[in-house]
């Protein structure tokens, strides 16, 4: 057994311990605000006090204490809590490359007391904007405007916006969000393809395959009723004269489902600016099949994006970018191929830099007898084109040459 006598000294032991964590928890939770500058003179101010005491450096000791105190101070104008209500509007939540995207910060004052001046910042994609927030009675409300820029296709995270409490020597920051960020999809530039309609992107006139359907336009044949069948596809002049329901057969008509892949490896491409003309191409060509109300499957590499609606599919197009590890032209035709088996029609899209020897290769995992179209994309260049059976390989060097294109690919 344990005696009293033994059991003191743990008691004392556990009691010590627990008087250093809370000790410790309530010196870390205000050095938490420290900035990296902040620790590097916290640092300085321990060694120049244990370093001055310990060799009577009565110099390094009233540094350490210049430098604590300064320290003190930055910790103390960290110190204060503000009662805001703050609202984060945009005025388009999606804008195309180059237009111009507006928001407003609306920050009311929900306390019953005054609030000193303070800073807000709001950051967007990568950067930060600083605003100065005036003094601010109870209720007042203060609107800042403020300008996204657009200049180049991405998806771009807008907020939180937050206040900061700061020193001026940049040794403590304590932030405090109040809103939650919004995205702002900054679409690429797009053309019309409706002239083009009636030509490549078109249904394939209801031709049947030998793929049996219960519910079709192509009558195929008639079968026995088996329970669960619609009632609908009953023939009851035939179960008439047989005495057994009999129900029709149809054979599935084909229509066209478009496959619309974009390469994502970087090798495919000498420069940003392929990519983006090649993600316009894309989009395009993506945005005029939903329109025509034809099936649509778009794959970014192994990504399949939204295509819903146009909205959805140019809201995904925003975040397209390149990998040095997605699949290049070759790889593309092969997950295109295994992705959607029941392709009618597939359009390839990639930079300039495979060969057309190669692309044309690529096109062997297409299954046989699908159209199959790979546009290589090179600013500058002019329109070439080669056909050969269902085949087509061109080359597209601006955007707004893309209808012409595809006037010339119907064409051949």
């Amino acid at each position: 057994m344990t005696s009293p006598q033994d059991e003191a000294p743990h008691g004392r032991t556990d009691q010590v311990l627990d008087a250093v964590l809370a000790t410790v928890r309530r010196v870390r939770a205000p050095l938490r605000v420290l900035a990296g500058l902040g620790w590097v003179v916290l640092a300085c101010t321990v060694v120049a006090l244990v370093v001055g005491r310990r060799y009577g450096w009565a110099e390094l000791v009233v540094a350490g204490c210049v430098l604590g105190i300064t320290v003190a101070v930055a910790l103390l104008l960290t110190i204060g809590r503000s009662h805001y209500s703050v609202d984060l509007d945009l005025a388009d939540r999606a804008v195309t490359v180059g237009e111009r995207a507006m928001g407003r910060i609306e920050v009311r004052n929900a306390g019953r007391r005054r609030l000193l001046p303070a800073h807000i910042e709001l950051p967007v994609g990568t950067g930060a904007a600083g605003f100065a927030l005036p003094g601010m009675a109870a209720g007042a409300v203060h609107d800042e405007l403020f300008a996204i820029p657009t200049a180049q296709r991405a998806v771009v995270v807008v907020g939180p916006v937050r206040s900061v409490r700061a020193d001026p020597l940049g040794l403590a920051r304590r932030e405090m969000a109040w809103t939650e960020p919004v995205e702002l999809y900054v679409h690429p530039l797009t053309v019309s393809l409706a002239g083009t309609r009636a030509g490549l992107l078109r249904d394939l006139e209801g031709q049947a395959t030998r793929v049996i359907s219960d519910n079709d336009m192509s009558f195929h044949a008639l079968r026995e009723y088996i329970p669960g069948d619609d009632r609908r596809n009953i023939h009851w002049r035939t179960s008439a004269r047989t005495g057994t329901l009999m129900v029709r057969q149809f054979e599935d008509t084909r229509r066209t489902h478009t496959a619309l892949a974009i390469s994502t490896d970087q090798p495919d491409y000498a420069s940003d600016a392929e990519l983006e003309l090649a993600v316009s191409v894309f989009a395009s060509i993506g945005i005029q099949v939903i329109r025509d109300d034809l099936q649509l499957t778009a794959l970014a590499g192994e990504e399949t994006l939204r295509a819903q609606s146009p909205r959805r599919l140019l809201d995904d197009c925003s975040g397209i970018e390149r990998s040095p590890r997605a699949d290049d032209a070759w790889d593309l035709a092969r997950t295109v191929a295994r992705t959607v088996p029941t392709a009618s029609m597939v359009v390839m899209i990639t930079g300039s830099v495979p060969s057309h020897a190669a692309l044309r290769a690529s096109a062997a995992h297409i299954p046989t007898g699908v159209r199959t179209i790979v546009v290589a994309c090179e600013p500058g260049a002019e329109i070439s084109m080669r056909s050969q059976g269902s085949l087509s390989v061109a080359s597209l060097g601006d955007i707004t040459d893309l209808p012409r294109l595809l006037r010339r690919l119907v064409v051949s």
